[in-house]
């Protein structure tokens, strides 16, 4: 039975990749976007060739703004809320736009899934940043890597929340109003505490997507900057991985409403920010890439990987592509995409 779908931010990297698999199985589609992302008149025209351009509704508009958020509400079954404002450096520039964008704008998109009338289930992209800096865990450093020294799966749900930087404040906020909502309103809400994502139809830029940035500037000759010591740690997980997720929520709502999941690419699927990226990158390039260097910047953790069991034991979810794996992908997608960078 097809569902009628939602998806705030749906022209954006992770959006489109979710509105072509709904649209590839027959799902009824609404794309809320305001296209501030450059790669979003990209992706839906992308969406549009692929599909027609009467496969799927369009709505351009922003989530700031409530009332059109409540009218693209209607009708959903499922809304996944995906729009916002998405740097820590551009948070720290403009940290009023950052709330508005993020916190006041996932208000309105629950404040809307509530009046609708549908009791619609409601899936919000969270970020590992709710959790801070983490300065109660240990780090140590090994072969030339960052690591917690004492949580070898990686930091849980249970870890304390520490939100550091506006963007972590603002994305926290609507982190706890998407939760609270099941708990008061008896909304169906899934909370997904997400990593690193990257895949094909990325447009990273430096301050954002990085492993896509980091590719895309390989492959086009651009100039790379290495901010700290190029050792910290993140858990990368591929972009058909994560909407593989968003599909289990819908499916296993009785166990997921109300609850919150890391979802990254865990223990398994680490990966230092140049020591070991670097050589991977050099290696698909076929030449040495030369990088400038510098500070560490506002909120950058040494370490973050994601403990992702709790999804594998209720949902039966984890990672299924590997790093070297997704980067590769990633790689020749780029090279066969060049005229869109």
């Amino acid at each position: 039975m097809t569902k009628n779908y939602l998806i705030t931010g749906g022209a954006g990297f992770i959006g489109s990749n979710y509105v072509h698999q709904l649209l590839s199985r027959g799902e009824s589609v609404t794309i809320l976007d305001n296209f501030s992302r450059g790669g979003a008149p990209r992706n839906l025209d992308w969406l549009e060739k692929t599909f027609g351009k009467d496969s799927f509704r369009l709505i351009r508009g922003d989530v700031r703004d409530a009332s059109l958020v409540a009218e693209s509400a209607k009708g959903s079954d499922v809304i996944v809320h995906l729009a916002g404002q998405v740097a820590v450096t551009t948070s720290v520039i403009n940290p009023r736009d950052d709330f508005e964008n993020n916190a006041l704008g996932t208000f309105n998109v629950v404040e809307a899934a509530r009046l609708s009338g549908r009791n619609p289930i409601v899936i919000y992209a969270s970020t590992n940043k709710v959790y801070g800096g983490m300065d109660d865990v240990n780090v140590v450093e090994r072969g030339g890597r960052w690591e917690y020294e004492s949580l070898p799966f990686g930091a849980p749900e249970a870890q304390p929340l520490d939100f550091h930087s506006p963007y972590g404040c603002s994305k926290g906020t609507g982190d706890q109003y998407v939760r609270d909502y099941a708990r008061i309103y008896d909304l169906p809400t899934v909370v997904y505490r997400q990593s690193c994502i990257y895949g094909p139809r990325q447009f990273g830029i430096e301050d954002q997507g990085w492993v896509a940035w980091f590719v895309i500037a390989a492959v086009m000759e651009r100039p790379i900057t290495i901010y700290g010591d190029g050792k910290q740690i993140r858990d990368l997980l591929h972009v058909s991985d994560l909407i593989r997720a968003y599909d289990l929520a819908v499916e296993k709502i009785d166990v997921a409403a109300g609850q919150v999941y890391n979802l990254g690419g865990g223990s398994a699927n680490t990966l230092s920010i140049w020591t070991e990226f670097g050589p991977l990158l050099e290696e698909l390039v076929g030449h040495p890439i030369p990088v400038a260097r510098g500070d560490w910047r506002p909120g950058d953790q040494r370490v973050f990987v994601a403990d992702v069991r709790k999804a594998e034991r209720e949902l039966g979810w984890k990672p299924q592509v590997g790093v070297e794996e997704g980067i590769r992908k990633l790689f020749e997608w780029v090279q066969e995409n060049k005229n869109l960078f």
